[in-house]
């Protein structure tokens, strides 16, 4: 671009777990058509595939070796590993605790940003995370930060599991999720926080659809879309 940015914008969506930022970040990159980037899932990649190659999840060096060595494919439908689609795989219980030991090795890291940073191609690229904003893309022509109380987020998540088959309490999932967000904001790789130059939305008390046409409507105002974007029905849906 003759201005000296880069050819490919991004929107970078941070936020604690909960928040709503996979789905939000999901159907903007629709609306957009632009490149989805799901933050979360590269490190559910990671240990997944370590998993299956019986790599040792405190193996910084081996970790990142094969890390550089995968084939990863993201879509808003699927998740493709070499090939190989491990869209429910990644989503186990196992691979979600191997992917929080993975995500605190700085190794990974490192080696991941380069895949993050890779897939910021045109159109232009909507990544989700906890730290998009603030490491990654610190050039992000938009970034977003979603919150919401500790209250919702259980409740949300909640709905997702009962939907799912599974069962647990909802005093459970608020206790795991301030674990989470205290574990999130004070670890020293990269911890969750808001770029100083992000747009907050607290999506508590907002439909899926009400923070979807909020993010949009900074999309315009930054003239980061070709066009209007393109709307498209749908259901409402909880993240």
């Amino acid at each position: 671009m003759s201005d000296g940015r880069p050819a490919a914008p991004v929107i970078a969506i941070d936020g604690p777990s909960g928040s709503g930022k996979g789905t939000i970040a999901a159907r903007v990159a629709e609306r957009l058509g632009w490149r989805l980037l799901d933050s979360g899932a590269l490190y559910r990649i990671v240990a997944w595939a370590a998993l299956a190659r019986g790599i040792p999840l405190d193996d910084p060096e081996r970790l990142a070796v094969m890390t550089r060595t995968l084939v990863i494919e993201q879509g808003a439908a699927a998740v493709r590993v070499d090939g190989v689609d491990v869209t429910a795989a990644i989503r186990e219980e196992r691979i979600s605790v191997g992917a929080a030991a993975v995500a605190t090795l700085p190794e990974v890291r490192q080696t991941l940003r380069g895949v993050q940073q890779g897939m910021r191609v045109a159109p232009g690229l909507v990544a989700d995370g906890r730290d998009m904003g603030t490491e990654v893309f610190r050039d992000a022509e938009l970034k977003i930060f979603l919150d919401a109380s500790v209250d919702e987020r259980a409740r949300r998540r909640h709905k997702q599991l009962m939907e799912k088959g599974s069962s647990v309490s909802l005093r459970d999932l608020f206790a795991s999720i301030q674990a989470r967000d205290r574990s999130d904001r004070n670890r020293a790789v990269s911890p969750l926080r808001r770029a100083p130059d992000a747009i907050s939305i607290d999506t508590t008390q907002m439909s899926v659809e009400a923070v979807v046409a909020e993010v949009l409507k900074h999309v315009e105002t930054r003239g980061l879309a070709a066009g209007p974007a393109r709307s498209r029905g749908g259901g409402q849906e909880n993240d």
